[in-house]
């Protein structure tokens, strides 16, 4: 795994590549790798391959994408990467650019399939497809389609409508499919990755949290040396993993700063100096800053806006609170530890590519003067993978199991200028529903069930007979496995009812509840 202070130095003996090719399952095919227990990486295709090769990956997967292979200005590879001797993998178009590459033929042939589709396979005793029947289903998304193979690759699988739909060059350890592997769609989609991977490539599967942790504390320890960190602890699971992490790398040199915002939910705060403290017992300071951030964001209701304010906000509380460290007798305090994970950094626009989706108030939303060097030990990590290495580090359930919290808080979840006392209504509001998913047994079931206030928005009510004109409450109870994709949680209508009934009866000024039932893409997690 990569040293947090440089994501971009080479890669570990046993990393595998995947090139995004504005794939919207590139992230997708980087998780179903690292449950094959191998490390991935994504890059953009633009990196140059000269690049890619100096990382010293084990194997290279090549993503889908929405271009045609031969349509002007379509992303491209130099040659060289198939003739350097590393195992690669393509997959939709990646598989179709491995073939025009090698000299095989992809063209329009009115061969379009989209959506679940048979396969047919003619070589079942293939490096991929050991193992599986020769009839399987598989998820298809392709106009173009390759009806001749590069020389020296055997064709091992075909559609009614498209001849070439996978192939395989054992002796150059060249492999393609046509479809999409790493969807469930696909019925032995998984296997035939890890057939890449382990038969093709030779890669050995283990890449553990107990590896990641070995090579992390051995990474903060190499980058912050003899001085001292500061962490950013949110209550959140991501930031208090990382501080646990820093906690055991570096010890009494890791001074945790827990900024009580105004913005958290009711009773958190509370229950990150009780519970983090026990569990790990590090150095904790409590900074009460909750008129500052009000003050700040007073006036803003643009999303960005408020997110960067937030940002902002929090490093100058950090400087703050290290002014007064440093008062202590200690070495300097140089470094900020922050929980960012790889969505934070691939939705804020960063690391392949992408379009920036939202500014996280970790990656898009720092000041340019920051003057902390950043520890970022859970950079590379996806929710998951952050909750088994909290485990792992023995982090109790009420820390490593809660649901997802964003860190601007509840600021971004009142659609419109944030203020104390529509923080009182929806921290009310919010408590409710988490108390009756509890009590339902449904924390294990949802991701993340964001409640949201529509503070500029009112609608009429009838309340004690008598006409109310009061706020709607979202409920946005979501599943997922990285935030990266989520689709929205078909809850039980009584659990439902009673929440919405509760809301409504006992928080002032609101008299509707909605509930969102978009899955993302289109929306986003959060509303704002």
């Amino acid at each position: 795994m990569p040293a947090v202070s440089s994501p971009s130095s080479a890669a570990a003996p046993d990393t595998v590549l995947v090139v995004d090719f504005g794939a919207q399952y590139a992230q997708l095919i980087a998780r179903r790798v690292r449950e094959a227990r191998v490390y991935s990486e994504i890059v953009p295709s633009t990196m140059p391959v000269a690049e890619m090769l100096a990382k010293n990956p084990a194997a290279i997967i090549l993503s889908g994408g929405p271009s045609s292979v031969y349509a002007e200005g379509a992303p491209s590879l130099d040659r060289a990467l198939f003739e350097a001797g590393v195992p690669v993998f393509g997959m939709c178009y990646g598989f179709q650019l491995m073939a025009t590459t090698l000299g095989g033929t992809v063209d329009d042939n009115g061969a379009r399939e989209y959506g679940r589709t048979g396969l047919t396979v003619s070589k079942a005793g293939s490096t991929l497809f050991e193992g599986t029947p020769a009839e399987q289903s598989v998820w298809m998304s392709h106009g173009d389609a390759c009806s001749a193979a590069p020389e020296g690759f055997a064709v091992t699988a075909s559609t009614d409508v498209v001849p070439v739909a996978a192939f395989e060059n054992d002796e150059k350890k060249l492999y393609g499919v046509q479809y999409h592997p790493e969807v469930l769609h696909s019925t032995h989609g998984q296997q035939v990755l890890e057939h890449f991977l382990y038969r093709g490539a030779g890669i050995e599967p283990n890449w553990t949290t107990g590896s990641v942790i070995d090579e992390q504390v051995e990474a903060i320890r190499a980058q912050v040396g003899d001085k001292r960190a500061i962490c950013g602890l949110s209550g959140g699971v991501d930031s208090a993993v990382a501080a646990a992490l820093v906690q055991k790398a570096i010890g009494s040199q890791l001074t945790c700063v827990y900024v009580d915002h105004g913005l958290m939910r009711k009773g958190e705060t509370e229950q990150v100096e009780k519970d983090f403290v026990a569990a790990t017992g590090a150095n904790l300071k409590v900074v009460d800053a909750s008129e500052r951030f009000l003050n700040a964001l007073a006036g803003h209701s643009d999303p960005e806006t408020k997110r960067k304010i937030i940002g902002r906000e929090f490093i100058r509380v950090f400087e703050q609170a290290q002014l007064e460290i440093l008062q202590e007798d200690g070495p300097e305090v140089a470094f900020l530890v922050q929980g960012t994970l790889y969505p934070d950094i691939v939705e804020s626009g960063g690391g392949t590519g992408t379009a920036n989706i939202k500014s996280h108030h970790n990656v898009g939303g720092l000041p340019d003067d920051i003057e902390f060097e950043l520890v970022e030990p859970l950079r590379q990590l996806f929710k998951d993978e952050v909750r088994m290495v909290g485990q792992e580090l023995g982090l109790p359930a009420e820390i490593v199991q809660r649901q997802p919290f964003p860190g601007p808080g509840l600021g971004i979840r009142i659609v419109g200028d944030v203020t104390k006392d529509r923080l009182d209504l929806l921290r009310e509001a919010d408590a409710i529903a988490r108390e009756e998913l509890t009590a339902a047994g449904l924390d294990s079931e949802i991701w993340q069930c964001p409640v949201v206030l529509l503070a500029d928005v009112r609608s009429v009510g009838v309340q004690g007979d008598g006409r109310t004109y009061g706020h709607p409450i979202v409920l946005r109870p979501v599943s997922s496995e990285d935030a990266m994709t989520a689709d929205w949680t078909r809850m039980p209508y009584d659990v439902l009812a009673k929440i919405s009934t509760r809301i409504t009866n006992e928080v002032a000024d609101v008299n509707r509840v909605v509930l969102d039932v978009t899955s993302k893409p289109p929306g986003t997690i959060e509303w704002e």
